[in-house]
């Protein structure tokens, strides 16, 4: 029929798919690393393109705050508007500080002539050279926990001891959950939308009875597994859960899962006049760009009222464990002393 091509079309135009209907997420060529001889680490030199309804974008975030980075690496928040942009969706309220570009695209432009790949966020970029980095996420999260500048926090999200198992459930995590929401609420088929369905259930079952067993995902202490499942499950009641149809469970049916949120929603890192996790992320903001922005799932526009911040009960004891960084955080291994 007319209007399912039409649909169907729309929806390629949004989220790039496979013959079986199944959303394809795009890969990134850009893999420079901070820390290496080209890129060294130095306070100021690098800035971040980051949006705040994105949970890509929202896990770098997450790692600057962890790390103490914030004085340190600058970023710019896009805001989600399509019909300013004019490739990739991202626009900057007043002229970011770095290109003085109106837009993303124009930022890739800049950086890149004649580049021709998507213009996505996150986004690092060298000021010195005025040359693109990284637009990976999972990529700049791992750089991030090597950086060390004065006045950094000394906490460790991947230890050398842990590096195997976390590996492990970042790859359930990313696959299953963090895309599998997307694989959902993208799916142009049947078919592809059950088999995504039921790997996010199976994996978010897996992930409730690790959270009966430890506090955290890995262990005791909250690890890179933990920042990459955070800004999903943030997101999922109020956006995933209705506009993906991932609907079959809430987060707030999962008793463990809910209070692993509570609890790392309420982790405060170093200086509390720093941004926290708490306020790395608007909610209602979010769900009206999800909810106007991705026009195939939500025609009319219509955004929700909630649920909101207080609905999901974030404030609450999670009743998990203290939240001093000795309690939460594996530290830095201190280089051993030499003898003379």
């Amino acid at each position: 029929m007319g209007w399912q091509f039409a649909w169907e079309t729309m929806m390629k135009e949004l989220a790039p798919q496979t013959k079986d209907g199944s959303y394809a997420r795009p890969t990134y060529n850009l893999k420079g690393v901070i820390g290496s001889p080209e890129l060294p680490a130095e306070s100021g030199r690098y800035h971040l393109y980051v949006g705040n309804a994105c949970p890509w974008c929202h896990r770098v975030l997450l790692a600057l705050i962890v790390h103490g980075l914030l004085p340190h690496v600058s970023y710019t928040m896009a805001v989600d508007d399509p019909e300013r942009a004019s490739r990739g969706g991202w626009v900057f309220d007043q002229a970011e500080p770095v290109f003085n570009a109106k837009d993303l695209r124009e930022v890739y432009d800049a950086a890149s002539p004649g580049y021709r790949g998507r213009c996505t966020a996150p986004l690092l970029v060298d000021k010195r050279t005025r040359k693109l980095v990284c637009n990976e996420s999972s990529d700049i999260v791992r750089m991030l926990n090597s950086v060390q500048l004065p006045g950094c926090t000394p906490f460790d999200l991947y230890p050398a001891q842990l590096s195997r198992e976390i590996d492990a459930i970042n790859d359930i995590v990313h696959n299953k959950i963090n895309n599998g929401v997307y694989k959902s609420g993208f799916a142009t088929t049947q078919s592809a939308y059950a088999r995504a369905q039921q790997e996010l259930y199976g994996a978010l079952d897996l992930v409730e009875q690790r959270l009966s067993e430890h506090r955290f995902l890995v262990g005791d202490r909250f690890t890179e597994a933990d920042l990459r499942l955070y800004p999903t499950v943030v997101r999922y009641d109020g956006m995933y859960a209705t506009l993906f149809k991932c609907c079959r469970k809430r987060i707030s049916d999962y008793p463990n899962l809910s209070a692993w949120l509570r609890d790392v929603y309420q982790i405060t890192v170093q200086d509390a006049s720093q941004m926290q996790i708490s306020t790395s992320f608007d909610l209602d903001e979010a769900r009206r760009s999800y909810f106007t922005s991705l026009f195939p799932l939500n025609p009319g526009g219509i955004v929700p009222v909630g649920p909101t911040i207080d609905d999901l009960a974030l404030h609450r004891d999670a009743g998990r464990g203290s939240h001093s960084a000795e309690s939460v955080f594996n530290f830095q291994a201190m280089p051993s002393a030499v003898a003379a």
